[in-house]
């Protein structure tokens, strides 16, 4: 039976031949040419950017210099670098995959279309093998996508917080629970200045009574300002929620330009 899955499975990738889901060519050229990562959605050199980052402050997510960030453990507090030092994130800690460059930026965006679907997933399995890694530190039990306005949401015919936040929750074995809702529909946190965000989602997010004493991982594609997650790391703790942690797919860095931030 295992042999004749193989056969099938061959004879699958003959006729249709899988893509790397970020660059879309042959993973079949790509691993004849470079060792790929076994089962992956992405050619070896996709995912070398992908999981290539930069030294980050584990409370606030900013790119910091190598001695900013020595003996800093994801979940610390009040550590942390001098900018969340100055002021303090709503939530506990963040876990990011990777820098917002190029590439990612592109794929970011493609994850939040109906088309795109597969490649959040994959995306969203990859940060949650990034959350594992610091799995002691980040405690978590509960799941929680950043909510997209029901509107919004039926325009564009998907979510990426979701998809995300479903292949995270898979890969950490946890629930993933859409106890967050966008009680108020905002302007598009890119087609404002970054001093405007803030206010943008004030009040915009309800969490429901079930997150009283859980410990919530919140998910979502980009921190840019960090408006939309403070915003929801609020909600959920006014709703009783013990603590709250933060994963993304990227985060823009100030060198960054701010394209994205929430739904």
């Amino acid at each position: 039976m295992k042999r004749f899955r193989s056969l099938s499975r061959a004879t699958v990738n003959l006729l249709f031949p899988p893509e790397c889901l970020l660059c879309q060519r042959s993973l079949l050229v790509a691993e004849a040419e470079q060792r790929c990562d076994g089962a992956s959605d992405f050619c070896a050199a996709c995912l070398a950017g992908l999981l290539a980052d930069l030294p980050r402050c584990h409370r606030c997510g900013a790119s910091v210099d190598v001695p900013d960030a020595v003996g800093q453990t994801v979940g610390e507090r009040p550590s942390g670098c001098r900018q969340c030092q100055e002021a303090v994130p709503a939530w506990r800690g963040v876990v990011v995959l990777s820098a917002y460059g190029e590439s990612v930026r592109d794929a970011v965006l493609r994850a939040k279309r109906p088309a795109g679907e597969p490649l959040a997933m994959a995306l969203g399995s990859r940060l949650g093998r990034r959350v594992e890694e610091h799995r002691e530190a980040v405690r978590v039990d509960v799941v929680v996508p950043v909510p997209m306005h029901w509107r919004r949401r039926a325009v564009r015919g998907t979510s990426a917080a979701v998809l995300l936040a479903a292949a995270v929750a898979s890969t950490l074995r946890l629930p993933s629970r859409r106890w967050l809702r966008r009680v108020r529909a905002t302007p598009v946190q890119n087609s404002l200045p970054p001093e405007q965000r803030h206010q943008n989602v004030q009040s915009a997010f309800r969490a429901g009574r079930q997150v009283r004493g859980r410990r919530v991982l919140l998910v979502d594609d980009v921190i840019t300002t960090g408006a939309t997650a403070a915003a929801c790391s609020r909600a959920l703790l006014a709703a009783g929620a013990q603590d709250v942690y933060v994963a993304a797919v990227a985060k823009a860095d100030r060198s960054a330009p701010l394209a994205c931030d929430g739904p």
